[in-house]
């Protein structure tokens, strides 16, 4: 009874595509739950009565999860199971929509993306290795493509949905996320029954809490680069999630939420176009291409709001969308390619914490500069923290092959 019941099981899971598909979903619907507020943080602004600088934060203390993931539970999947994990990343997304569901004020908001971003931490990670563990036989890097531009497919269609549903649909604080949640519902169903493909996972007990992240000095030269790539890609992404709907609002004068989310994906959407185009292309170019390319980004971006041109954002955008997806692809491949195959877990935990601090302090800073002054010198400040930051990540790159 015991085999036929093994068997029974084994018949009713997902393998092969479909297995992988419901992977891919998983990532997606996780990530999608983090830009979900891109479109109604101004909607929040108005109906809570917080400023600024309060936007900003409550974007922002989305990291703290993400940390709290990456430093306490980067091996949960690795011990636990691929399964497990995966369950535990949608419980915690579910808990996160359910408060943002019934969020009276702000620290209800500041709750709910702590968890958000704790739940993206830990599924993005289960989700990538069990890609790279379902796609036996392969290449790969087609596990590392999926992941990354699957990752910002998410990002955009969850931008978009919730502006669409701000703008056209009743109720825009609470439909989006109820709509949220029996997506969720649907994905976890199939994670469920997806293969597990940790061959003899252990208890949770067996989970070490012991933070291993440092950059070999032998590296540490060479690392920078990368490191601050990442964190530029990271922030140019972190800027228009968390600020471009207020932009448009008070700089474009455009206050339609959908036109808010669908700027938003069409970043997202070039972005995954860029990473899957340009596959073949190597690390050390798609970094240096996007070093450059973040200058005229940024420049775009400030122009856009000097001259209120919306065809100037959009312009900006597509710029953004290229330079984003070849910073994250490069500088991670770079990091991967340099960090010492004993300590390459540590390197890359290294690298991601750059990348999430570019994605959250820059947003910090221009919430607190457009308090004193405005919108526009603020983005300019950003402008020019962004070009610094490629001009010495593009000196060091130079070092990158020799």
């Amino acid at each position: 009874m015991t085999i036929n019941a093994q068997t029974m099981t084994r018949d009713n899971e997902l393998g092969g595509r479909a297995a992988t598909a419901a992977v891919a979903a998983m990532i997606a619907a996780l990530f999608a739950g983090s830009t979900a507020l891109t479109p109604l943080y101004v909607i929040y602004k108005q109906a809570f009565g917080f400023s600024q600088i309060t936007l900003t934060l409550v974007y922002a203390v989305y990291v703290i999860g993400n940390l709290g993931a990456l430093i306490l539970f980067g091996r949960l999947s690795d011990v636990v199971g691929r399964r497990p994990a995966a369950l535990a990343a949608m419980a915690i997304a579910v808990v996160s929509a359910m408060i943002f569901l019934f969020a009276e004020n702000v620290a209800w908001l500041d709750l709910a993306r702590i968890l958000s971003g704790l739940g993206i931490g830990v599924g993005a990670g289960t989700g990538t290795a069990w890609l790279a563990e379902l796609i036996e036989g392969e290449d790969k890097s087609r596990a590392a493509i999926i992941a990354t531009s699957i990752n910002f497919v998410g990002l955009g269609l969850g931008a978009l949905v919730a502006g669409l549903l701000a703008q056209y649909a009743p109720w825009p604080l609470r439909l989006t996320f109820a709509v949220y949640l029996a997506l969720l519902a649907l994905v976890t169903l199939l994670i469920w029954r997806t293969r597990e493909t940790v061959s003899r996972p252990g208890r949770l007990t067996d989970v070490s809490m012991r933070p291993r992240l440092s950059v070999p000095v032998s590296i540490r030269t060479r690392f920078v680069a990368p490191a601050v790539t990442g964190f530029g890609a990271m922030a140019l992404v972190g800027f228009y999630a968390a600020l471009a709907p207020s932009i448009l609002a008070q700089q474009l004068h455009a206050t339609n939420h959908a036109g808010a989310g669908a700027l938003f994906f069409e970043l997202s959407l070039v972005a995954a176009a860029t990473i899957v185009v340009t596959a073949s292309l190597s690390s050390r170019f798609t970094m240096l291409a996007a070093l450059v390319l973040m200058i005229p980004t940024a420049a775009l971006i400030v122009a856009a709001q000097f001259f209120a041109s919306m065809a100037t954002m959009i312009v900006a955008t597509a710029f953004c969308g290229v330079a984003a997806a070849l910073g994250y692809r490069g500088g991670l491949q770079a990091v991967n390619q340099i960090a010492p195959a004993d300590r390459r877990a540590e390197v890359a935990s290294a690298f991601f914490i750059c990348c999430f601090c570019g994605n959250a302090l820059p947003v910090i800073g221009i919430g607190i500069l457009s308090s004193w002054a405005s919108a526009t010198v603020a983005s300019l400040a950003f402008a020019g923290m962004i070009t610094v930051f490629s001009l010495v990540a593009v000196g060091f790159g130079a070092k990158f092959t020799r």
